[in-house]
């Protein structure tokens, strides 16, 4: 049974159909603005992300180069020691003991997966072409869990690899370039002059053109033989963890269990974070603005409705209502708008999603990156509904304040 509070509440929304409609739409354009531009951000960085993480790990650790030091070392203070040209350090960059090295990782309980590669530069020869670029040795399978290297396969599978000693899975752009399709031979010259001839056994497409047009995957014993080395030589050990927003922290770890550097994926990509941060900030202020409108909206209806009924509070006060009570009354009021225009809202942010979904953008971003993102809806409905409250809180108080004894002097 609705209290008396209801009733008069109700009545006053029902006496002013269109001023309620109005603070209503205004609740609904805010709601459905906050959940389909955080959607829309979320699932701009979901994607993103995505395609940084598949040529890029969470954490890579590698032997740094370093710069070439005196023989004999200044340790009076006396005199300042000085180098002419000093030039990197000619030293391997292959890891000490690797396997040992991956057992540890393996056994932090935030890893999820850990793989040894080897990173090589070279040159890419067909005929009288030749490319520069890079080349990743790894065991495909297991570089696949890591990068989803399948998900970018145009021809070809990772399989085949597997069986081809000699083998080499190289990007698009290489293939274009080089006018090399399946089961061509390749000549591969590395950086220290060893030459290769490798067959093409998968051709990939990647979200990045530069990567499509310089990198390669072949087996790890390839790679190392590239590098006239042995079978254990590791250039870098990349690792993914469970929550990859915490791979700053997780990379100090790494670099104090392994003594070598470790790089986590935001480091490697400044420029990329950065920009993931503008996004959210932009798009999170708009409809956090929009929100505040429609708050404005309803708060300006429900002075107005105060102003209208100022001789309906008095006689409420007179006939025994509290300054509660009249609090109460109102607060109902902006609430109903606000439940009102959220639940249009939910349906008109539902649609509007919906129909983004299923428009295709081409290339290989395919549909539109945009889904129905439960934990945003949830946020909206609490911000919409706390926003309302706020908007009918202030002039409620107000009303409550009314003098019935001046208001019939009046």
């Amino acid at each position: 049974m609705r209290s008396v509070n209801t009733e008069i509440a109700l009545t006053h929304l029902l006496s002013r159909k269109r001023q309620t409609l109005v603070a209503a739409l205004g609740v609904t354009i805010g709601i459905a603005m906050y959940i389909f531009m955080n959607s829309l951000v979320m699932g701009s960085n979901r994607y993103q992300d995505n395609a940084v993480f598949k040529t890029t790990p969470h954490i890579r650790i590698y032997k740094e180069d370093e710069m070439s030091k005196p023989l004999r070392a200044d340790s009076s203070g006396n005199n300042k020691t000085v180098i002419i040209n000093p030039k990197i350090s000619n030293i391997t960059k292959n890891l000490v003991n690797p396997l040992k090295l991956l057992e540890d990782i393996k056994k932090q309980k935030d890893v999820t997966s850990a793989a040894l590669f080897v990173n090589a530069n070279l040159f890419y020869n067909n005929g009288k072409s030749q490319l520069d670029g890079n080349a990743l040795g790894m065991n495909i399978m297991e570089g696949n869990a890591m990068f989803d290297i399948q998900s970018t396969m145009v021809d070809g599978e990772l399989k085949i690899l597997l069986n081809t000693p000699n083998g080499i899975i190289i990007g698009a752009g290489i293939a274009d370039k080089l006018s090399l399709k399946m089961y061509d031979n390749v000549s591969i010259i590395s950086s220290i002059g060893v030459i290769k001839l490798m067959k093409v056994v998968g051709i990939f497409k990647s979200s990045n053109t530069f990567t499509d047009k310089s990198k390669s995957y072949m087996n790890l014993a390839a790679a190392q033989q590239l590098q006239g080395k042995g079978p254990n030589y590791v250039t870098d050990i990349y690792v993914d963890i469970k929550d990859p927003e915490q791979a700053s922290k997780f990379a100090i770890l790494l670099h104090e269990l392994t003594g070598y550097t470790a790089e986590d994926w935001q480091s490697a990509n400044e420029l990329f974070v950065a920009g993931k941060k503008i996004r959210t900030i932009m798009f999170g202020c708009i409809s956090w603005a929009i929100l505040l409108v429609a708050g404005f909206g309803i708060y300006n209806i429900m002075n107005m409705t105060i102003a209208q009924k100022l001789n309906d509070i008095a006689i409420l006060k007179a006939t025994g209502f509290s300054g509660s009570d009249v609090v109460k009354i109102f607060i109902l009021e902006s609430l109903i708008m606000g439940i009102l225009g959220t639940c249009i809202g939910l349906v008109f942010s539902s649609i509007s999603i919906n129909l983004l979904s299923h428009v295709y953008i081409g290339a290989d971003i395919g549909y539109f990156p945009i889904q129905f993102e439960p934990l945003v809806t949830f946020q909206g409905i609490c911000v919409g509904m706390m926003v309302t409250l706020f908007a009918g809180y202030i002039p409620a108080r107000k009303a409550a304040k009314v003098d019935p004894i001046e208001i019939f002097r009046k």
